[in-house]
């Protein structure tokens, strides 16, 4: 009796996290009301280089994020001034559990509570609840040259995103953290896994360009702007960057087609 007992709480839990979760995505999506984003800064390496990174980091630093939204937004026909309402954590002397690269569905579906547990634990920035979590990892570019692919996950609403601890680097940085941003709303990659290259048509920012190459900008579920067939280059900054027609519909900006 005891046993039956605790599983049926176990799953009116379950039920009620799942609940919540789909309402919580609904309400981000209906471009009604701002979004409140948490960003947590995390030194993700030992490098003077990164913590100092870390460190001198400022809300101000993020908000071109803003801005680019709001323009956005504004574009596909929503007259909602401020979408993203953006909120600085102080940063995190925590890593988040790894992705298990090449792991099974079931390996990946422990990560993902895994991950969700260990951003619950963590979620204790001054400011209003955050509807979308954040958790910005910075790597000094002399130890790691190359990063690992950024996660967002639209169950939960968390991002773990792998960036440069390089003011240089900083506008592209933008570009990685928008991207996985509209992955917890919702929106799809739209570029080739295995080459990195944008897929015709959805990831163009302008399909019906003649000629198609050079395209003038990035649709940003591509994450790059397609300069030739197999060419193509991360923008220098976020605002060469687009939400196209079908990354639009499927975050709730545009109806379905």
């Amino acid at each position: 009796m005891f046993r039956k007992l605790r599983i049926v709480i176990l799953l009116f839990i379950l039920a009620t996290v799942a609940v919540g979760a789909w309402r919580s995505n609904a309400r981000a999506t209906d471009w009604k009301n701002s979004i409140h984003v948490t960003l947590y800064p995390i030194a993700a390496d030992n490098s003077p280089v990164t913590r100092r990174t870390v460190a001198q980091i400022r809300a101000e630093d993020f908000a071109p994020l803003g801005e680019w939204m709001q323009e956005q937004v504004q574009h596909h026909g929503h007259s909602l001034l401020k979408p993203l309402a953006i909120n600085l954590a102080p940063p995190l002397d925590a890593l988040p559990p790894p992705f298990p690269t090449g792991g099974s569905a079931l390996a990946i579906g422990w990560w993902s509570l895994q991950l969700r547990w260990w951003a619950w634990l963590h979620d204790s920035a001054p400011g209003p609840k955050a509807q979308i979590r954040l958790f910005v990892l910075y790597h000094d570019p002399a130890l790691s040259p190359r990063l690992d692919h950024s996660l967002g996950l639209r169950k939960g609403m968390i991002g773990v995103i792998k960036v440069f601890a390089d003011r240089n680097e900083h506008q592209r940085n933008m570009v990685i953290v928008a991207h996985e941003l509209l992955h917890t709303l919702g929106a799809s990659d739209k570029y080739d896994l295995s080459t990195n290259q944008p897929l015709y048509p959805d990831g163009y920012a302008e399909p019906g360009r003649q000629p198609r190459h050079p395209q003038r900008f990035a649709e940003i579920m591509a994450g790059r702007i397609p300069l030739g067939e197999d060419h193509a280059e991360i923008p220098e900054h976020l605002f060469r960057a687009v939400i196209g027609p079908a990354t639009a519909t499927e975050i709730g900006l545009a109806p379905a087609r």
